[in-house]
């Protein structure tokens, strides 16, 4: 039965974690592994980055809908992302005339706040409120845990790297676990017995 899971990770080419998402990703879309899920964090069609005038809010927003959608999510934990501050340069809370930058489009400068008159503050039960200062990672992480999703957090490891976890996922060191492990011949491959697991196809 297939599941719809969002998986949360540094995308970075270089030094992100893409190996471990591209790992994932086989094994929801082959034949012989048994794990069956669309990666919600994938999903873009409609896209509001398609919108030249995206901003940081708007993405935060989009992901609220993903993870709502979602059974699971899946946090990817590298050696650099609790480093990442992407997405917390929203000055909304403390200037209503403030400017950002829209999405990918540096070049083009800041714009102002496109978010007129006072905002609302959600409360704990209900979505995490798109006008903030947190980064995407821990946005999504609070709407994880507010919309009491299945939490699963690995490292992009072959042990486990507490020192990673961002502070506000330090309730979660001994659940999370290093994604790799070593075969009988010593090489490397994604722990797929614990991904099984932990999205309960087992």
């Amino acid at each position: 039965m297939s599941k719809r899971v969002y998986i949360s990770a540094d995308y970075s080419e270089q030094d992100g974690d893409r190996e471990v998402i591209n790992v994932l990703h086989s094994w929801a879309s082959d034949n012989t592994h048994e794990v069956d899920f669309v990666d919600t964090a994938e999903v873009v069609s409609g896209s509001v980055v398609r919108d030249p005038d995206c901003r940081p809010c708007d993405l935060k927003e989009e992901f609220n809908r993903q993870i709502k959608a979602s059974s699971a999510v899946i946090f990817v934990i590298g050696d650099k992302t609790g480093a990442r501050t992407a997405g917390s340069t929203c000055l909304r809370q403390e200037n209503e005339y403030c400017t950002c930058t829209p999405y990918k489009q540096n070049r083009n400068g800041q714009t102002f706040c496109k978010i007129y008159g006072p905002l609302f503050t959600p409360g704990p039960n209900e979505d995490a409120g798109k006008v903030n200062e947190w980064s995407y990672l821990k946005h999504e992480f609070v709407q994880a845990e507010r919309k009491g999703k299945d939490i699963i957090i690995v490292y992009n490891s072959l042990i486990k790297r507490p020192s990673w976890l961002p502070s506000y996922m330090s309730a979660y060191e001994e659940k999370a676990e290093p994604f790799w492990v070593l075969n009988a011949y010593g090489e490397k491959r994604g722990n797929y017995q614990l991904i099984k697991r932990l999205l309960g196809y087992e």
